[in-house]
C-alpha cells in the first residue's frame, strides 16, 4: 500500500475538490436558472401568454425531435436553424418594423441611419431591460413587441406546417412538411421559443449581461462577447500552457520506467479454459458490429439530407424517415455499439478474475442482459419513430417517445431500463471482483481501482434521471452533460484505462506496478480536469459568470493529460514485438493505438479550438462543434470499443486468425473516411461559417440564405466521399469479426461433436 498511498491520497483529493466544485455550482444552477414567468401580460394588462403554455409548447417542440432539429442555445442539430437565435432576429427585425412605420411611416429598410440608429436604441433598451416582477413572477412587454412575436410566431406555425410558400425552405432545413400537424401545439411551441430567445436578449438583475451570457452574437440588440468572456478564454490559454509544462517537467524528473516483465512464452489467457459466460459474449460481440454498420450507414442517409433536403437522391423519404428521426437513431446506436463492446469486455474479465471460474449463474446473467440490450434498443428506437410521426399521444411522448435532448433522446422509460441494465452489468462485474479482492493478499491496488470504476459507471449514469419533462433547460442541460461529458469523458475514460492496464498485465507485458501507477496517475488527470470541466459546456445556457470561469479553468486542464497519448500510443504499439504470440493481437493493440492518436486529435486539439468561451461564444451549434464530436466519440470510444470486441474475439474463437489483409484495409479506410468526413467537409463549413457569425450574427451562420450558397452545398456533396471510405470500413471490420465469430463457432461444434464420438467410443 505504501507504494501507493500518495498516489490514492492524490486520487481521493481530486474528487472530493472536483464533485464539492461541481455541486456548488450545481446549487448555483439551480439558484440563477432564468425565471419562466408566470404570465406574459401587454401594457394594458391583457394575458399574452403563460407559464402552462411555455412547458407545454416545450413538450411540443420535444416530439418534433428537439435538440435533433435544430438547435436551442446552441445545441443541437446543425442543418436546420438555432430557433433561439433564428426568433430573437427575427423578432427584433418585426420590432423595427413595427416601430418604423409608426415613427415615420416608412419601412425600417428606408429610413436613414441616423433613425435606425435611435430605433435600434429603443430596441435594445426594451429586450435588455428586465421586466419580471420579482413578487408575482410576471412579466409585461410593450404592445409592440406583442405584435412583433404574433408576427414572428406565424412564420414559425407555417413553417412547422404545410405552408406551400415555405415548402423550399422547409427542404433547405431538412425538416417534413407537417413536422408538427397540430396547429394548437404549434402555437404552444412558439410561446416556447419566445422564451428562448427572452432568455437570450434580457439582462440578469444586477448585470450588463443577458441570461444566456449575451449569447447569440446579435447586433441589433448589442449582444456581444462580455468582459468576462475575454478574460476566463485569455486564463484558459495560459493554463493550457502552463500545465503542459509542468506536465513535461513532471514527466521528465519524476516518471520512471520500470523493466519489462519476461513475456510468456504462450498467451496466459489461452491457458485458461473459456466460462460458459464468456462463450456467450459471441452474441455481443456480433450486436457491437452489427450496430456500427447500422449507425454508419444512418450517419451517410442522415448526412445525405443536408444536401436534398426532404429526398434522397430525388426520392422522397422525409415523410417515413425524416431527418430528426435518422439522426436520433445515428446517436442512439453509437451508443449503443459503443457501450455493448465495454460492457462485453468487462464481463470477459470477470472469469478472469474470479481465477477462471464463472461465478454461479453468471451465464445466465449474461444472458439476461443481453436481451435487456435487445429489447432497450428496439423498443426505444421504436419510441422515437412512433413519436416523431406524432403516433403516439403527446402526453406519453416524454416517457415512451422522444425526450428531444441529444444524447439522451430516448424515452424516459427506457432510459430508466437502460440504468437497470447497467446497474445489473454492475452486479455481474462485482460478484467475480469482491471474492478475488477477498481472496487474493498481495497486489490488488489495480482491482481496486478497476472496480472502482466499474461501480462509477454503472450508478453515474442515473444522474440523467434527475430532470423532467418541464425542468428549466438550464437545470435540464446541468445534468444532461453529467451524462454526455462526466459519464463517458470521465468515468469511461478511467475504465477503458484501467480495463486495458489489466489486459496487459494478465498477459505478463508490463509488470502489475507499473500498469497500477499509471492506471491511478491518469485517473487524478483525467478527473482534475474532467469533472469541473463538464461546465464548460454551460457558459450559455443561462448559467452565471462563476460557471463559465469554472468551465474555461477547467477544461484547459482536460487537454493536458491527451499530450502524453503519443507515448501510451507507442508503447501500446511496442508491445507487439514482446512475444511472438502478441502477432495474433496485432488488430487489437492497433486499434488501441487509434484512440491515442483521435484522443490526442479529437478530443485535445479539436476539443479546445471550442472550449474557450470567446472562441463558443461564436461558434457553438456550428459545423465545427461536429468535427470535435465525431473525432472524440467515434475517434477515441469507438475505436475502443471496437478494440476491445476484437480483443475479446480473439479468445472466443482462437484457432481463427483475422484476415491481415482485409483488417489492414478496415483499419485504415476507418481512419481515413474519419478524415476526410472532418478536413473535407464538416471543417472548411464550419470555419466558413464563423466568419458569417462573427462578421453579422448566429442567425445568419444558420440562415438558409447563408447555407444553401454553392460553396457550402458542394463541402456537403464532398462529405460523400468520406462517408463512402468510412462505411466499407467498417463492412470490412463487420466481416472480420462475423466470419472470426463464425468459424469459431463451427470449431466449437466440432470439437463438441469430436469429444461425444471419443465418448461413445
Amino acid at each position: 500500500m505504501r507504494s501507493y498511498k500518495g498516489l490514492w491520497l492524490a486520487l481521493l483529493a481530486v474528487l472530493i475538490v472536483t464533485f464539492s466544485i461541481l455541486g456548488w455550482t450545481g446549487v448555483e444552477v439551480y439558484r440563477q436558472a432564468p425565471p419562466m414567468p408566470v404570465k406574459v401580460l401587454t401594457q394594458d394588462g391583457k394575458l399574452f401568454t403563460s407559464q402552462e403554455q411555455i412547458e407545454r409548447g416545450q413538450s411540443a417542440w420535444q416530439s418534433t425531435g428537439g435538440m435533433q432539429l435544430g438547435s436551442i442555445w446552441g445545441h443541437g442539430a446543425y442543418q436546420a436553424p438555432d430557433w433561439s437565435a433564428d426568433w430573437l432576429h427575427r423578432e427584433a427585425l418585426a420590432w423595427l418594423d413595427l416601430a418604423a412605420r409608426q415613427a415615420y411611416a416608412l419601412p425600417y429598410g428606408q429610413l436613414t441611419s441616423s433613425q435606425q440608429a435611435n430605433l435600434r436604441q429603443e430596441l435594445q433598451d426594451e429586450y435588455r431591460g428586465n421586466r419580471v416582477d420579482a413578487a408575482t413572477g410576471e412579466l409585461r412587454i410593450s404592445d409592440r413587441r406583442a405584435q412583433a412575436i404574433e408576427r414572428t410566431a406565424q412564420y414559425y406555425i407555417d413553417l412547422f406546417g404545410d405552408a406551400p410558400e415555405l415548402k423550399n425552405t422547409r427542404a433547405s432545413f431538412a425538416m417534413k412538411d407537417n413536422t408538427l400537424p397540430d396547429l394548437q401545439r404549434r402555437e404552444d411551441m412558439t410561446r416556447f421559443f419566445f422564451w428562448l430567445s427572452w432568455a437570450a436578449a434580457t439582462e440578469r438583475p444586477g448585470t450588463n449581461v443577458t441570461y444566456t451570457n449575451n449569447w447569440p452574437h446579435e447586433p441589433l440588440i448589442d449582444n456581444h462577447p462580455s468582459t468576462a468572456n475575454v478574460v476566463w478564454s485569455v486564463v484558459s490559454v495560459v493554463l493550457l500552457l502552463a500545465g503542459i509544462a509542468f506536465l513535461v517537467w513532471g514527466w521528465s524528473f519524476l516518471h520512471k520506467e520500470d523493466p519489462l516483465p519476461q513475456a510468456p512464452a504462450q498467451d496466459p489467457v489461452l491457458s485458461v479454459r473459456l466460462t460458459p459466460s464468456q462463450r456467450a459474449l459471441k452474441k455481443y460481440a456480433f450486436l457491437t458490429v452489427a450496430l456500427f454498420v447500422l449507425q454508419v450507414f444512418l450517419g451517410g442517409f442522415t448526412a445525405h439530407y443536408t444536401v436534398e433536403g426532404q429526398t434522397f437522391y430525388g426520392i422522397d423519404v422525409s415523410q417515413w424517415f425524416p431527418y430528426a428521426l435518422t439522426r436520433t437513431w445515428h446517436i442512439q446506436a453509437a451508443l449503443f455499439w459503443i457501450a455493448s463492446g465495454f460492457l462485453a469486455a468487462g464481463l470477459f474479465l470477470v472469469p478472469i478474475i474470479n481465477g477462471g471460474e464463472d461465478p454461479k449463474f453468471q451465464r445466465l446473467g449474461v444472458d439476461i442482459l443481453f436481451g435487456a440490450l435487445v429489447v432497450l434498443f428496439l423498443g426505444s428506437f421504436a419510441g422515437n419513430y412512433l413519436a416523431i410521426k406524432h403516433i403516439l399521444p403527446a402526453e406519453l411522448n416524454f416517457w415512451f417517445g422522444h425526450q428531444g435532448y441529444e444524447y439522451v433522446d430516448l424515452g424516459r422509460f427506457w432510459q430508466i431500463i437502460k440504468f437497470v441494465g447497467l446497474a445489473f452489468w454492475l452486479v455481474l462485474m462485482l460478484r467475480g471482483m469482491m471474492p478475488a479482492l477477498r481472496r487474493n493478499k498481495g497486489d490488488n491496488h489495480l482491482l481496486m481501482l478497476l472496480a472502482a470504476s466499474t461501480v462509477a459507471i454503472g450508478l453515474f449514469y442515473g444522474s440523467g434521471l434527475f430532470y423532467g419533462e418541464h425542468t428549466s433547460i438550464t437545470i435540464m442541460e446541468y445534468w444532461r452533460w453529467w451524462v454526455v461529458h462526466l459519464w463517458v469523458e470521465g468515468f469511461f475514460e478511467v475504465f477503458a484505462t484501467t480495463a486495458l492496464a489489466f489486459i496487459f498485465t494478465t498477459l505478463g507485458l508490463v509488470t502489475r506496478r507499473s500498469a497500477t501507477v499509471a492506471s491511478l496517475a491518469a485517473a487524478s488527470m483525467f478527473l482534475l480536469g474532467g469533472v469541473p470541466g463538464t461546465l464548460h459546456h454551460l457558459y450559455f445556457s443561462g448559467t452565471t459568470t462563476p460557471i463559465m470561469a469554472i468551465g474555461a479553468t477547467f477544461s484547459a486542464l482536460e487537454v493536458v493529460p491527451l499530450i502524453i497519448l503519443g507515448h501510451e500510443a507507442w508503447s501500446n504499439w511496442k508491445l507487439q514485438e514482446r512475444a511472438g504470440w502478441m502477432s495474433d493481437l496485432r488488430w487489437p493493440v492497433m486499434f488501441f493505438v487509434a484512440v491515442s492518436f483521435w484522443n490526442m486529435l479529437g478530443a485535445g486539439v479539436f476539443g479546445f479550438m471550442i472550449n474557450p468561451p470567446i472562441s463558443l461564444y461564436y461558434i457553438q451549434g456550428l459545423n465545427t462543434t461536429p468535427v470535435h464530436a465525431h473525432a472524440a466519440l467515434f475517434g477515441v470510444y469507438g475505436f475502443l470499443s471496437l478494440g476491445f470486441v476484437l480483443l475479446v474475439v480473439r479468445y472466443l474463437a482462437p484457432h481463427v486468425r483475422f484476415n491481415d489483409r482485409l483488417m489492414s484495409w478496415g483499419f485504415w479506410t476507418l481512419n481515413i473516411g474519419l478524415a476526410l468526413m472532418m478536413f473535407v467537409s464538416l471543417l472548411p463549413v464550419g470555419i466558413i461559417q464563423a466568419w458569417a457569425s462573427i462578421s453579422e450574427g448566429m442567425w445568419y451562420a444558420r440562415s438558409e440564405e447563408f447555407m444553401q450558397q454553392p460553396i457550402l452545398q458542394s463541402l456537403r456533396w464532398w462529405r460523400t466521399l468520406g462517408d463512402v471510405v468510412f462505411i466499407a470500413g467498417a463492412l470490412l471490420v463487420f466481416q472480420q469479426v462475423f466470419v472470426r465469430i463464425w468459424a469459431g463457432r463451427r470449431g466449437q461444434s466440432a470439437l463438441a461433436a469430436g469429444s461425444a464420438t471419443g465418448s461413445a467410443r
